[in-house]
Order: C-alpha cells, then sequence, then structure tokens
C-alpha cells in the first residue's frame, strides 16, 4: 500500500484504479460536478467541519465505543472486541454519512433529500437527517424489504419521511436504487439523491468514505488505549461496503493488521442464491459506475439474495474492488444459516442483539477466533437487530425450539 492512498484515490474522475467513475446522462453529470465542486470547498471549511463535529458529539453521540466480548472470547478463543455502530444514534453507522450529506445539502440549498433503502437503516438515518434540517425525504425501498423490515419502515414515517414501494423485479435493494435514481433524475436541482453506501457515481464513493472514515479514527485510537497494540484483524460485513471502508480506511497503511470483507454466502453460492460479489462477481458496470458485480449470461446484474437485506445488492463499492485486486482486504463469505447462529450467540452470550448485516461479520469472526486462540479481532458492530427480531422469530425461531 502507498502511504498517500487517500490522496491517491480516487482521482479526479472518481476512479479507484480501474472502477468508479461517473457513466451518467449528460444532464445528470452536470449536477453531479456541482455536488464534486460543491463538496470538496464546502466540506474542507471550517464552519461545515464544526457544525458537523458538533452533530456527531451532541446529536448522534460520538464517539461510539470499543467493548470487549469478554464471554465470546472465552467461548471461541482470541480476544474479540466490538466497534459499537449499533450505539450511533438511530441504531447504525448510517447517519455517519446521511447527516454530512444532509448538511452539505443544506449548504446548496436543496428542499429534498431522496434515497433507497434495503434493510431500512439507511432509509431511519436520512429520515432522521431530514427532520434535523427542516428538509423533506423520500424513501425508495423494495416490497420484500418493506415486509422484512417493517419496524423501520415505521420509524422512517414517525420521522416524515415518504416511503415508496417498489415492486418491479426482485422487489429488494438493487430495483430500490434504480427507482431512487428515477426519482431524482426528474429534479435535481431542488432535491439531491443521497445515496446509502459507497456506491454509486463519483462523488458518492468518496463521499460517503470520507463521512465515515470517523468510525475507524475512532476505533483506531480507542482500541491502542485499551491494550497498547494494534488489532491482529479487523473484520466488517460487505454488501455496498460503507461500514467496512469506514473502519478499514484506519488500518489499510498498517500492514501488520489482516481485514477481512465478509460477504452474504445466503442459501449457497450457487446463482441467485447468494450476494457475494467479490466471491463470484467480475467487472461491471451497474448504477453509474465500475465495480465488480454479479452478473447473469448477457452482463446485466444476477438475481442475488441474502437474509440481511442491507447487503443483498448485486454490486460493490469501486473502493472495494481495488483494494481486491491489491490483495489488501481478504474477501470472504458467512452463510444465512451462520449470520442466525452467530446473531443469537452474541445476542446470549454478551447481551448484544446485532442487525443481521453485522452477524455475517461476526460469524466470520468466530471461525477466526477459533482458527487464532491467541490473536486479537476487532469487528465493526455495524448496526442493532431491533428492526429483524420479528422476521427472525417468524422465519426461524428460537434456537432451542430449532435443534
Amino acid at each position: 500500500m502507498t502511504n498517500n492512498y487517500f490522496k491517491t484515490y480516487p482521482d479526479s474522475k472518481g476512479f479507484f484504479g480501474n472502477y468508479g467513475g461517473s457513466f451518467i446522462p449528460p444532464e445528470l453529470q452536470k449536477e453531479m460536478d456541482s455536488i464534486t465542486a460543491a463538496y470538496h470547498s464546502i466540506s474542507k471549511s471550517h464552519n461545515f467541519i464544526a457544525e458537523l463535529r458538533s452533530i456527531r458529539k451532541h446529536f448522534q453521540g460520538r464517539p461510539t465505543p470499543v467493548y470487549f466480548c469478554n464471554r465470546l472470547s472465552d467461548k471461541y478463543g482470541g480476544r474479540i472486541y466490538l466497534k459499537r455502530e449499533d450505539l450511533n444514534h438511530s441504531g447504525a453507522h448510517k447517519l455517519n454519512h446521511c447527516m454530512g450529506e444532509a448538511l452539505l445539502a443544506k449548504h446548496l440549498g436543496k428542499k429534498k433529500l431522496i434515497a433507497e433503502t434495503g434493510a431500512g437503516q439507511h432509509g431511519v438515518a436520512l429520515a432522521t437527517a431530514a427532520a434535523y434540517f427542516g428538509l423533506e425525504c423520500e424513501i425508495h425501498m423494495g416490497e420484500v424489504d418493506i415486509a422484512k423490515e417493517h419496524p423501520n419502515v415505521v420509524r422512517m414515517e414517525i420521522l416524515g419521511a415518504k416511503v415508496i414501494p417498489v415492486s418491479h423485479g426482485l422487489k429488494t435493494l438493487k430495483e430500490a436504487v434504480d427507482s431512487a435514481f428515477q426519482a431524482y433524475l426528474k429534479d435535481p436541482i431542488t432535491s439531491i439523491y443521497c445515496i446509502g453506501s459507497v456506491v454509486g457515481p463519483h462523488p458518492f464513493p468518496l463521499m460517503v468514505r470520507d463521512f465515515q472514515r470517523v468510525v475507524g479514527i475512532e476505533a483506531k485510537e480507542q482500541y491502542f488505549n485499551m491494550t497498547g497494540e494494534q488489532p491482529d484483524h479487523v473484520v466488517a460485513c460487505v454488501g455496498g461496503g460503507s461500514n467496512a471502508m469506514g473502519i478499514f480506511s484506519a488500518y489499510l497503511e498498517v500492514e501488520s493488521v489482516a481485514i477481512y470483507g465478509v460477504e452474504p454466502a445466503g442459501r449457497s453460492l450457487n446463482y441467485g442464491e447468494h450476494a457475494a460479489t467479490m466471491t463470484k462477481g467480475k467487472p461491471g458496470t451497474i448504477h453509474g459506475f465500475k465495480c465488480y458485480l454479479l452478473q447473469d449470461e448477457t452482463g446485466a446484474p444476477a438475481p442475488v439474495y441474502s437474509v440481511a437485506s442491507g447487503l443483498d445488492y448485486p454490486g460493490v463499492g469501486p473502493e472495494h474492488s481495488l483494494l481486491n485486486d491489491l490483495k489488501r482486504v481478504n474477501y470472504v463469505t458467512a452463510t444465512d444459516e451462520e449470520a442466525i447462529d452467530a446473531f443469537f450467540e452474541l445476542s446470549r452470550l454478551e447481551g448484544i442483539i446485532p442487525a443481521l448485516e453485522s452477524a455475517h461479520a461476526v460469524a466470520f469472526a468466530l471461525k477466526l477466533a477459533k482458527a487464532n486462540p491467541q490473536e486479537s479481532i476487532l469487528v465493526n458492530l455495524s448496526g442493532r437487530g431491533d428492526k429483524d427480531i420479528d422476521f427472525i422469530m417468524e422465519t426461524y425461531g428460537l434456537p432451542e425450539n430449532r435443534k
């Protein structure tokens, strides 16, 4: 890794090596160019930085803690730590970039925030940001995810957002992104599309990564203060990849730290049964950017599936695609069943109910701990599982009733 990594990637056109860029209609590119220019100027200003820091401290409740899992470590080996993004206001890491994007929208004079959501965490976070700043909010969500994540739908509506059901295709995250983009295209002047991960056309992969870097900055200092060293391993789940880039960013240049991005293996690694983009995909273009992509025989995005609604996306962030090629990050998988088992293990051994997305990272960390009983593992616990409990109980039930 270069010591000037963050000055090198992305380049001025938004490319992370061969990935990223902006492949969108010319009329929309003009608006993206203005957002890029505004981001580079406004986000570096003292007033913007001071206001964002105040929001993080007094509204979001940052810094979130790093926590040592005593009982989990005793059972599985290793020393397992969690970066507790589930304790960030609204219940996940998503608010880190949503407050930044909404603050930028306020400086740009925008009136409306538009976004997609899968698990609903991004939707809740953006609805929270819209309420904070007094902006309109429109969230597009697949009908399958609306049924799975009903508690988050209610939260969005309570916060004043308009939830738009998406009923075409697989009715999940990809289709929600399609729908949100179409809504944004109708009015790019007074609205802004606040994408929910490190995906999309430039400058969104850059912006979301930068706003999420607070996770890694905090974790690195907190972990060192607790232990006097750096972790041997850092683990995070990867769908689009925002929570992962948030914590990975602090360790990319620390060669002694092994980094793992955990993708959803779903029911199996057969076609249409998973969303393990880096594991089974190849370079392609989706939603205005180039990345590793799960594709059908025509090159179109393939159908995907995961028990975790926030992970079932056929693409992935372009920066993750670069880090895969550079072999700096190890992209691995966890199945539905492994994630469900980890969900209950963390809940019952530590009193922490994780989001199903985060449970994928926990599942891999448990395997890593067994294989490396003397080593330390820092997991980014990206969100809490309140949104998932109804679905899990209806679909799986308690573990003692399944065995």
